[in-house]
């Protein structure tokens, strides 16, 4: 499964309504009455919207609330962007209803292109970024959500290294200056180029801490997926630990099969009880399939997974 597959899926949900004051606090009333089943999750996690589908059709609103019922404490939509405003709206009540944090939506990632590695990124290409993270602070406004996702763009064959990499430095400080203002966090994420994404400027943890570093604005900051990252290059929590004054947020997903943790060789149980011994508050993105399929079954092993794993 990759990101494009969750981006449609964002973008194919349907719409939803926002509630009344009355109705909030009525439901809210209900949810205090109604523990989740199993207990609230010890870390972040978060099932992107539709992930239950199976369980409660496609409705964003509905998939919130099982996901709160079933103890997650967050949510994340790749496709956030291209939703309407008015169910970015209604999404942004029912996840404040359910005390929920909504994790990072993709801003950029055009796998195919040069873009942020160019010393003169052209009219054309900074009006189409321009365009994309002014969408993103009024996504981030409207769905009261913090993190917008930027792949960088391929690498050139025609350049040195260490030009393209300043030149990365200097096209993320201009879009870190715009998303200051409305305390929007643009995130970097390293792919891996083994499995999924070859051609990639950014692939490693370092080089994003690099980076991330030399742009120097709390604007800019890294998305860890550990699936990436332990194809890339493994030695996962120690590059935690040297990367943590940069890492805003993170993404999940086994390997080999990027499915739940369980299904392959990471050991995500000593990852999380790390992250909540460093007093990691973050969301973790399940940006992953299932092991079992797109079924009841599929969707009720993920969540067993992470109950699993969740039991440090």
């Amino acid at each position: 499964m990759d990101r494009r597959s969750f981006v449609t899926t964002g973008l194919a949900a349907g719409a939803a309504a926002a509630t009344g004051a009355a109705s909030l606090n009525s439901a809210a009333a209900a949810d205090a009455a109604n523990p989740p089943k199993g207990g609230q999750f010890k870390l972040k996690y978060a099932p992107h919207l539709g992930a239950f589908g199976k369980h409660v059709g496609g409705d964003p609103i509905e998939n919130i609330k099982f996901a709160a019922d079933q103890g997650f404490r967050a949510l994340f939509d790749n496709g956030l962007p291209g939703r309407p405003n008015e169910q970015l709206d209604a999404i942004a009540k029912e996840m404040e209803r359910h005390g929920m944090t909504m994790g990072p939506f993709v801003a950029y990632a055009d796998f195919g292109k040069e873009t942020f590695i160019k010393r003169d990124l052209g009219q054309e290409d900074r009006d189409m970024l321009t365009g994309r993270i002014q969408r993103a602070i009024e996504v981030s406004k409207r769905a009261n959500v913090k993190w917008a996702l930027v792949v960088p763009g391929r690498y050139s064959d025609r350049m040195e290294w260490a030009y393209q990499t300043a030149n990365v430095v200097e096209n993320l400080k201009y879009f870190a200056e715009m998303c200051e203002p409305a305390g929007v966090v643009m995130v970097i994420e390293p792919l891996n180029a083994l499995a999924n994404h070859p051609g990639l400027f950014l692939t490693k943890i370092a080089q994003a801490y690099q980076i991330c570093r030399a742009v120097n604005s709390p604007s800019c900051k890294i998305v860890n997926d550990i699936y990436h990252q332990q194809i890339t290059e493994g030695n996962l929590i120690p590059n935690i630990d040297l990367a943590w004054s940069e890492i805003a947020a993170f993404h999940l997903g086994d390997t080999p099969g990027r499915n739940e943790p369980g299904t392959g060789e990471i050991n995500y149980k000593n990852i999380f009880k790390r992250l909540a011994n460093k007093g990691y508050d973050g969301v973790l993105c399940m940006e992953h399939g299932k092991s079992k399929g797109e079924t009841k079954e599929g969707e009720e092993a993920v969540i067993a997974a992470y109950r699993e794993c969740d039991g440090f």
